[in-house]
């Protein structure tokens, strides 16, 4: 049964996403605003049907730790599902930092270039981080959030990267709050796998962690700190050999 809704689920998105992307070049013209709002249908969309199909459900806690002015999201990472899930509900606008070889992705990519988020040209190299710094900043300064994963790629449930601190320098060199992220989405849709799982998945949103007087290295561990943390608390089960050692 969960192989039918899951194979049912790929189809849906296989047959929407095409078209969507052309609508997304017709209304190119239009402005920024107006292009983030109709290109975040899709990914709208998308959490619907994970729902609809698979039984994905979701809840927020902590959204009230979401401030009112500039910051940088910092979020941990599982499953494909949080990429779609921030830019489609978040209050505000929100920008990854990704490689630029990802607009050549037919379809998807084609949307993505035209929303104007932080493409990083790994050919520069150490300019590369300069680039995001300038782009974030800008980014900041449109009302937007930029979003991170300091972890740098899906990890799974009960498990920790090392924590990168490139969003903690960018946050550091613009003056940013950080807000961390602790969800549990890789319970449901785990990396590179077929099957979707049915259940509750949680965003928890902490408290805001101010970079003023920290260095980036602090200021990377505080929110690692409070996002494993909070992990902790998601699902504690994950955690249970740590409590016997």
């Amino acid at each position: 049964m969960a192989w039918l809704r899951s194979a049912l689920y790929m189809a849906f998105l296989i047959i929407t996403v095409i078209p969507y992307a052309f609508a997304c070049l017709l209304w190119s013209p239009a402005p920024l605003h107006w292009r983030y709002k109709l290109t975040m249908g899709w990914p709208r969309m998308a959490i619907w049907g994970a729902r609809f199909f698979c039984g994905i459900r979701w809840r927020v806690k902590g959204a009230e730790n979401l401030p009112d002015g500039p910051a940088v999201l910092l979020s941990k990472h599982q499953s494909a599902w949080e990429t779609l899930f921030f830019p489609a509900h978040m209050p505000r606008e929100v920008c990854f930092v990704y490689k630029k070889e990802l607009h050549k992705v037919p379809f998807f990519g084609w949307g993505l270039a035209l929303l104007r988020m932080i493409p990083i040209d790994r050919a520069k190299g150490r300019d590369a981080f300069e680039q995001v710094i300038k782009l974030g900043q800008l980014r900041m300064n449109e009302g937007r959030w930029p979003l991170l994963f300091p972890e740098g790629t899906r990890v799974a449930p009960g498990k920790t990267a090392r924590f990168k601190a490139g969003g903690a320098i960018l946050a550091s060199r613009t003056g940013a709050v950080v807000i961390p992220i602790a969800h549990n989405a890789g319970e449901c849709w785990r990396r590179n796998a077929f099957i979707k799982r049915p259940g509750l998945i949680t965003v928890s949103i902490g408290p805001a962690i101010a970079s003023q007087g920290l260095s980036p290295d602090e200021l990377n561990a505080k929110v690692q700190a409070w996002i494993e943390g909070e992990m902790r608390q998601l699902n504690p089960e994950r955690y249970a050999s740590e409590r016997s050692a």
